[in-house]
């Protein structure tokens, strides 16, 4: 890598006489610091050039790391690993000296006897055929290319001038009073290129023989010492003949050069230049997360590199922090749990490949820190994609995303899925932070005529006085009823929790799930979030969100209303093993104590875990308690025609979600809707096992039963003087669809629900007559039993709702849990957005 241009010219021969001048009297110049700012050449004279030269390491690997050190993938912009001189084989120190700089144990910076040398075989052949530079001057124009800041600065560093030759000069005799020999030569080849995309010794040693540079041998030494002159022209994998014993001859030179200057025997040198050269390269280390191994680490990997673009310590915009991250040389270890990231993604693969139509995804995150410790999912992280399966959208002719895909298919983008019934947790921690408590009761019909106008006529609206509303239905008819947050929740049951967003308020609902994580990844719900008066059907998850925020929502509810911003780092270390704190948990209080362990109360119910302080009466995942053994929360999720299926649940210890969706087309049906919650439940159940089961905390009495106080009596009453008696006791009036057999007149009120107590300042439902007769079987003067014990309303243990006789469907096996029957192998469509 000499300079081989020293101008043949008067001008030549005065640098030359100067050098000399300047080498005798090399003991008398002042002591130096190599640091600080570096200075253009042209300076009026030798002595006035500057000496201070900027070094600044040249760019480095960055490891990215698993929890538990397990190497996932590295980044670079040039393949380097800084090694000890210690660590290289004396055979390669010497073979480097030998190839370019024989002398450089003897000169200090600057060989004046290879300047002269050069100057007149120059001369003589009327064209450079020699160069100059030592290994010093060779290094000291290496780092002032990477030390240059603009492209003017890099140009000036490489221009074919006398200027520029003397500043490296003085540059390099400075260095030669700084550093001594070997840490000289150490920092020659960690910088010095070797071709085929290897910087440093390290990588080429890897590169050409997949060897350490301690282990390498005289002709293997020699072949690396002798591509440094010109690496491009020099390449051993080259098919062509002349290129190849070009670079044969030029190592045999080498060797023959360590021959001469007694570092090897003649004997040691023939039988090295025997020796064959590599026939092909050793495949470069991982770079980049399609890179990492195993592949499917590679999400991971992804939201991470997310995460490192927006941290304002690493650069001032996005570029600037992944230009960083590729020449800074960091150790990065994650919070990357392999082995609860191979036990999901087993669970997974037992379920669906990875050309499955749809994906089935879960991400795992640790409450009260927000450590990310899973993102699994059926695909392979790859940008290859031209063999993928086609594309399942018939709108669309060509490939899909499966198996291959680099799409953020679990979170940190705009790629996400309606998830159903998981958005109830909202509604419920909503209200129940207004106050309202477990126990608010409503009578919740197979179909809801709500307040919220409805754009258009589809199946989830209705005409009211001529107007469209909003009327969801339930997904079961069995579901009806009188119901509490317990059983609403449990059940999964929409006509409830939309009564519920109605008394809480759609901003409401809205305003806690941002609170809790959750973004808007398209125009159309920003604006429903802006705008969130009319929302009803937020409560059923007709939003677009992700398993990355669902996951990290639940984990704020299992961490007692600590909301932990997404963290996929424990800690970052500088090239010289320094910690950087930019990876402390953003950690905040957002909800109560009181407020979380209520609504988990209620979240015990849909898995067939048991409340502690009501009643569930059903549940949507049963298996999922009796596969988990340990307390348990969560809420499965179905979205209209069975799109997408969710499950998103926590113990104290582990939060996740779990989704099966065709990210492809969004009308694609997913087939079985339990995939989603039994690869959550079996991964927790695998991963946590049955050591130290941590139980919820008991909901505060004040959220439990609120204030009951009895119900006037209006059987009998027209709907207006029912109305009336009913809003002057502090109640709220609705009336049902369906009207029954009464006694009373035609259109009077025949019953309410609840009938006998009902909590201060609740919703009352009045069922009319159709003033036909009573059917002998049926008592008309017995309250509903709701869902307590016997007659009246209570939030107490007890049967299905309605008259006690057990609803089509339903499990009512004495001594069990009831609930809407299904077996665990089959599908069971018990909550859709419905719109």
């Amino acid at each position: 890598m000499g300079d081989r241009k020293l101008v043949n010219s008067a001008a030549s021969l005065l640098i030359c006489g100067l050098l000399a001048g300047l080498v005798v009297a090399a003991a008398a110049f002042p002591a130096v610091a190599v640091s600080g700012l570096a200075a253009k050449a042209g300076a009026d004279s030798f002595q006035d050039l500057p000496t201070d030269l900027r070094v600044i390491p040249p760019p480095q690997t960055s490891y990215l790391l698993a929890a538990d050190g397990t190497e996932i993938t590295r980044f670079y912009d040039e393949n380097r690993v800084p090694v000890a001189l210690e660590d290289i084989s004396p055979l390669m120190q010497q073979a480097i000296v030998s190839a370019e700089d024989s002398r450089f144990y003897e000169h200090h910076g600057v060989d004046l006897r290879g300047v002269i040398r050069a100057f007149v075989a120059n001369n003589a052949a009327g064209e450079v055929t020699q160069g100059a530079s030592t290994l010093t001057m060779q290094y000291v124009r290496q780092a002032l290319t990477y030390s240059a800041q603009t492209e003017e600065e890099r140009l000036a560093v490489t221009e074919d001038t006398a200027a520029r030759k003397l500043q490296e000069i003085r540059y390099a005799m400075a260095l030669e009073r700084e550093l001594t020999k070997d840490e000289i030569l150490e920092n020659y080849l960690n910088i010095a290129f070797f071709g085929n995309r290897s910087y440093g010794v390290y990588a080429a040693s890897y590169t050409y023989f997949n060897k350490h540079p301690r282990d390498l041998e005289l002709h293997e030494a020699a072949l690396l010492a002798a591509l440094v002159r010109a690496p491009s022209a020099y390449n051993p994998f080259s098919e062509d003949e002349e290129t190849r014993q070009a670079i044969l001859d030029r190592r045999n030179w080498v060797i023959s050069r360590m021959v001469e200057l007694e570092y090897v025997t003649a004997e040691e040198a023939e039988a090295a230049t025997a020796q064959p050269l590599p026939s092909q390269p050793t495949s470069p280390p991982p770079n980049d997360c399609v890179g990492a191994n195993p592949n499917h680490w590679g999400f991971f990997c992804a939201y991470f590199l997310q995460w490192w673009e927006r941290q304002e310590a690493f650069g001032a915009n996005a570029e600037e922090r992944r230009e960083l991250l590729d020449r800074g040389g960091y150790r990065i270890t994650t919070s990357l749990n392999p082995q609860l990231q191979q036990i999901t993604i087993d669970e997974i693969h037992e379920r669906r490949d990875d050309d499955d139509e749809h994906a089935l995804g879960v991400v795992f995150i640790e409450p009260g820190t927000g450590y990310v410790l899973t993102m699994a999912v059926n695909r392979v992280y790859s940008n290859d994609t031209e063999n993928n399966l086609e594309h399942t959208s018939p709108d669309v002719d060509g490939p899909g995303t499966r198996p291959n895909t680099t799409n953020p298919l679990l979170g940190g983008g705009d790629n996400g899925y309606q998830a159903g019934s998981t958005f109830k947790m909202f509604t419920m921690l909503a209200a129940l932070e207004q106050g309202m408590p477990l126990a608010t009761t409503y009578y919740s019909p197979h179909q809801y005529r709500s307040s919220f106008a409805s754009g258009s006529s589809d199946g989830a609206s209705c005409q009211v006085n001529g107007e469209w509303r909003y009327c969801p239905t339930n997904s079961s008819e069995s579901m009806q009823g009188l119901r509490t947050m317990w059983s609403g929740f449990g059940m999964s049951v929409n006509t409830y929790f939309v009564q519920l967003i109605e008394d809480t308020t759609p901003g409401a609902a809205v305003e806690m799930a941002e609170r809790l994580g959750l973004r808007w990844h398209n125009p159309n719900d920003q604006n429903q979030a802006d705008n969130p008066d009319g929302w009803g059907s937020f409560t059923l998850g007709t939003s677009i969100t992700t398993p990355l925020e669902m996951a990290n929502a639940y984990a704020t509810i299992a961490s007692g209303g600590m909301y932990c911003e997404p963290l996929p780092v424990l800690a970052v270390h500088d090239v010289n093993g320094q910690p950087i704190d930019v990876v402390q948990p953003q950690c905040e209080r957002v909800l109560t104590e009181d407020v979380a362990w209520a609504a988990t109360d209620a979240a015990r119910c849909p898995v067939g875990d048991r409340a502690q302080a009501g009643n569930c009466e059903g549940s949507t995942a049963p298996w999922v308690g009796e596969i988990v053994d340990r307390p348990v929360a969560g809420k499965t999720g179905t979205t209209d025609s069975y799109r997408a299926a969710w499950f998103v649940g926590y113990t104290r210890e582990i939060a996740g979600a779990a989704f099966v969706a065709d990210p492809d087309y969004s009308l694609n049906e997913v087939g079985s809707t339990q995939h989603a919650s039994r690869v959550w439940a079996e991964a927790v159940d695998r991963f946590l096992g049955d050591e130290n089961p941590q139980n919820f905390p008991a909901p505060p009495d004040s959220l439990v039963n609120g204030r009951r106080v009895s119900i006037p009596d209006v059987t009998c009453n027209t709907v207006e003087e029912a109305t009336a008696r009913l809003e002057n006791a502090g109640f709220r009036v609705m009336v049902a669809d369906e009207s029954e057999a009464s006694p009373c007149p035609a259109g009077t009120v025949a019953r309410t629900e609840p009938g006998d107590t009902a909590l201060e300042g609740g919703r009352i439902t009045l069922f009319l007559s159709n003033g036909q007769p009573v059917p002998p079987t049926q008592d008309p003067n017995s309250p509903d039993p709701g869902p307590g014990p016997g007659p009246g309303p209570g939030p107490g243990p007890g049967g299905p709702p309605g008259s006690g006789q057990c609803p089509p469907g339903w499990n009512c096996t004495p001594g069990t849990e009831p609930g809407p029957q299904g077996d665990p192998n089959n599908d069971l469509r018990s909550d859709s957005a419905d719109g």
